[in-house]
């Protein structure tokens, strides 16, 4: 059975269909390219595009918008600010009640983490918002920088980190790179979902 996606990549938006039996995350995290049906596309210009298929590497997917509810049990949900390419997106971060980032042994363990109540801006136009969604998948390794009130280095490696604290700001470019790659517990998000930049699969729309 094929499964709807909508993606997000340094270009643009695309839905279409990945004809792969299974969740879209487990989807995602399991192959190394995607060919997508029925694809329709949405530059940041705003050009449309629709090809009966389009192929993709996962390396090239910034955003994903998850086909079903994923929702961490007892999570803590925390602010998070991320920019990726060409665009900004604030959402809300879950880990473990608890969480000590200096020395929590589990660590994000696939290539996408979730995002809750995600907004989407451009990065060159930050009062645009080019989408909201109530739960987001993100790779975590096109993330350029990252405000948070956490040391997320193991979460988004090689990002350059802003973390916020009761004393102030911290911005420390070299700490992401310093901590490793190893990554965390596989979160899963809320089934509210708001129209992307094509809006539902199937029936697009232009950005405002």
């Amino acid at each position: 059975m094929a499964v709807p996606i909508e993606a997000y990549t340094g270009v643009g938006v695309l839905t279409g269909l990945v004809d792969v039996p299974g969740r879209l995350r487990d989807v995602i995290e399991s192959l190394d390219e995607l060919w997508i049906t029925a694809c329709r596309s949405i530059d940041l210009d705003g050009t449309l595009g629709e090809r009966p298929e389009c192929h993709l590497l996962t390396d090239d997917l910034f955003f994903v918008v998850p086909d079903a509810a994923e929702v961490p049990v007892h999570a803590a949900w925390h602010d998070v600010r991320l920019e990726v390419g060409p665009y900004v997106v604030v959402g809300l971060l879950p880990t473990q009640p608890g969480f000590d980032p200096g020395r929590a042994l589990a660590r994000p363990s696939g290539t996408f983490v979730l995002l809750r109540d995600a907004e989407i801006r451009a990065l060159a136009d930050p009062d645009r918002v080019l989408a909201e969604h109530g739960g987001l998948l993100v790779n975590r390794y096109v993330v350029d920088a990252v405000d948070a009130e956490l040391m997320l280095g193991f979460f988004f490696p090689g990002a350059r980190l802003t973390v916020r604290t009761s004393a102030g700001v911290d911005a420390d470019p070299v700490a992401a790179r310093a901590v490793g790659t190893p990554p965390g517990p596989d979160a899963t998000g809320p089934a509210e979902r708001r129209p992307g930049m094509l809006g539902s699969v199937g029936e697009g729309r232009s950005p405002s």
